[in-house]
Parts: C-alpha cells; structure tokens; sequence
C-alpha cells in the first residue's frame, strides 16, 4: 500500500504507486508553523488527531501554550476539510497486516511523517516504509527510529528546503490532487496483500498496562513454555513496544526460551517532547517500577531478569540496573548511548553488560567506549562490522540478535541470580 501525504507528497505517491503497481491512499497531516514564521514546522498532527511536537525549538522560537492551542484548532479544521474533500465520503483502506510505503515530497524537519508513522502505526500497518526524493540526515535519523525503513535519495550536507532540490516546485492546488487520485483511482481495485507474520514468531503477546505516577503505560509479555529468563525492552524513544527492530530480536530471545516484556518508556503524549528522550533519571525510574511490578508476580518470581537497551534506552536500563543491583542478571545494549547514564552509575552496575555497536557508528562507537571503561561488572564491547547507527544493513541485526541471545542464556540462571532464585 502506498500511502501519500497531501498536497506535496500526492503527485511523487502516484509514480511509486503506478511503479509498483500498488494500491494508493492519502493520509492528511498538518505542520504546526512556528510563530511569525509558519513555514518553520515545531510540530504536526495527522487527521485522527495523532500529533508530535518539537518541544524545545517551540519554547525557543515563543510558541505559548495559547499559540500553540490556537495553531492547532486551526490546523485540525483545514485537515477536516481536506479529509472532507479527497475522500469525498470513502473509507480509508485498511491496512492491518500491511506494509506501507508512506511517500512525502521530501524530509525537512521530518515533524510530519513522524505524525504519519505513528497515525499509520495505529491504525494497525504492519510494517511502514518511509520514501521520499531528499531530506536532511537528522530527519532521516529522526524517522528511522520508528519507521520500518526510510528511503532517501540524497541526504545533503545542508538542505537548505525541500523546495531547493526540485526544478519545478509549485504549490500542489486541491484540483490536482483530485486529479492525480482520480487518475490512480484504478490503482485501488486491484490489491492482494500478503498476511505478514505476526510479531513474536507466532507466539501470542499478552498486553499489559502499568500506572507509573499520573501515565499509564503499554506492554507486550510473551512467555514461551518453560521459559529459563526474562528479558524486559527499554527504548529511549518510547517505540519500545513498537519497534520493528526491538520486536525482532524479541523473536529471537523467545525461540531461545526466553520471555519478553516490551514496554513504552513514555505515554504517547510523552513520546512527542523530545526533551523527555533524554530524561535518563525519569525513564530508569519507570524501567525500575516495571522490574518490581515483574518480581511481584508469582508466575514471574522464578525467572532471572534481563534487560535490553536501545538508544537512551540503554542508559536508563544501565542506571536502573545500578539501582537494583545483584538481582539483575545481565544487561545488553544495542547501539545505544550508555555514557548518558553518568559516570558514577556506570561504576555501580553489577549486572553483566554486553555493549553491540555498529562498526560505521563511529562517534557513538567512542561513547561505548568510554562507557565500557567506567564499567566495573564484567563486561564486553562487540563491534559489529559494516554496520551503522540503526543496523539496517543485511545481516546486521540478525547478527545483534544472536549476540544478544548468547549473552542473556549465559547469564539468565537461577545460579547467576541467587535473590531470585530464593523468591522463587
């Protein structure tokens, strides 16, 4: 399914549809234009209300909270109208068990396909790939942590505008999208998706719900037969539970008999204030929450707990694990940025700890690195070669996966984890 974001996106949407012969549809989204400059996204929100905000460059540029609540009322009513006109009163498609390839004309801050994605995500797409002629790196950077994949032609150094790399970028009226869908309409008929597999190679995953202070907060707890350990996700990102890379290793550990608990680390308003990424004492404070919530559980009390981090992730399970100590069985990290969980944490970890960097991922290959040195607990740092920051490469993350899986049945014993062995 190929999925265009009006008005820009409609007419790059209908080429890769008729390339692929794919059926196509629309997705409305709405930038939120920064004060006196509404050209400058500080946000988006897509037509079924999802939005995401860019906190810290909003606070920056003046957006008020009254600003803001006014920019927002006024976009939602042009995303109505829009709605309204291109649907012409049809259902979207659904797109449960679908891979979705979301077409924009092109990655400025990247605010609005992030609102794309995760309205997509909802609406039950299995796997979503964003496409689009040229963006900037920290959009693409931004993007790929949620979506599936981000297809980007040219990534320059400095972008300038999306508008500066097309000969002809005039503005794209209603009567053209309504035109060019019109014109792909025989696209739609003739669809015959593919059942993808569901996540967990098949096991069923029980949803949880954890109140942690004023949120409550999502999870996915898949427990094969005979499970020896379990093995709790943590993503900077608050995708944890989402992620098609975390849900991928998940696999993994649960064909090696090993359960799983992904969680989002932050609500889903949450997940949209960027700044709250990188608010390592809250998201280990949450992690450490859930880890009780696990160890009071009478069908769970027996398992050795493992953590897997991503991203700031990593920090926070590396911070959370300081905390909790000897009952921690072992900690891996993916790619993630364990040198913010602070020096002084670092030193207090017990737990052993397995650090997979990406061989290309040079900087945050450094920050391993030193984050390994501060390390007290027995522990390794493992290069994966010809992979980058995200381990998109072929073969890369099934590498990860096995990597991870080594570590976590090494060290996911009743005899490693002797306060969980007695509470057992």
């Amino acid at each position: 399914m190929v999925v265009a974001l009006p008005r820009g996106g409609v007419p790059v949407a209908v080429e890769v549809a008729r390339a692929l012969d794919a059926p196509l549809d629309l997705l409305a989204v709405r930038k939120l234009g920064a004060p006196e400059n509404p050209e400058l996204g500080v946000g988006a929100v897509a037509e079924d209300g999802t939005g995401v905000l860019d906190r810290q460059s909003a606070d920056m540029l003046g957006m008020t909270q009254e600003l803001l609540d006014a920019t927002l009322a006024r976009e939602s009513q042009e995303l109505r109208r829009r709605v309204e006109r291109y649907r012409d009163g049809r259902a979207a498609i659904p797109l449960e068990g679908r891979t979705v390839i979301v077409v924009d004309d092109g990655l400025a801050t990247g605010l609005t396909d992030l609102a794309a994605v995760r309205a997509l995500r909802k609406r039950g797409a299995e796997r979503i790939i964003v496409a689009v002629p040229v963006g900037s790196g920290e959009s693409v950077s931004m993007l790929a942590e949620e979506a599936d994949q981000v297809l980007c032609l040219v990534i320059p150094k400095r972008l300038f505008g999306v508008g500066m790399w097309y000969r002809d970028f005039a503005p794209v009226s209603d009567e053209q999208v309504l035109a060019l869908l019109a014109e792909a309409g025989a696209l739609a008929g003739g669809e015959s998706p593919a059942a993808a597999s569901a996540a967990g190679g098949g096991r069923d995953a029980e949803e949880l719900s954890f109140d942690i202070g004023e949120v409550r907060l999502g999870g996915d707890l898949t427990m094969p037969a005979s499970a020896s350990g379990l093995v709790i996700f943590a993503h900077g990102s608050g995708s944890s539970r989402k992620s098609p890379r975390n849900r991928a290793v998940a696999r993994a550990l649960n064909d090696a008999g090993l359960a799983t608990l992904l969680f989002d680390l932050l609500s889903e308003r949450e997940a949209s204030q960027r700044e709250l990424v990188f608010d390592i004492p809250l998201l280990a404070e949450r992690l450490e929450a859930v880890t009780r919530w696990v160890t009071s559980q009478p069908r769970l009390q027996g398992l050795a707990i493992g953590y897997f981090g991503a991203s700031t992730g990593a920090a926070a399970a590396l911070r959370a694990a300081g905390e909790i100590g000897e009952s921690l069985a072992a900690v891996v990290s993916r790619g993630g940025r364990p040198d913010l969980a602070g020096d002084e944490h670092l030193a207090r970890v017990v737990s052993p700890t397995l650090l997979i960097v990406g061989g290309l991922d040079e900087q945050v290959l450094e920050l391993n690195r030193h984050a390994a040195a501060q390390l007290r607990c027995p522990h390794d740092l493992l290069v994966v070669d010809g992979a980058g920051h995200l381990f998109e490469e072929p073969g890369t993350l099934e590498r990860v996966a096995e990597l991870a899986t080594g570590w976590f049945r090494r060290y996911l014993t009743r005899e490693r984890n002797p306060a969980l062995s007695q509470a057992g």
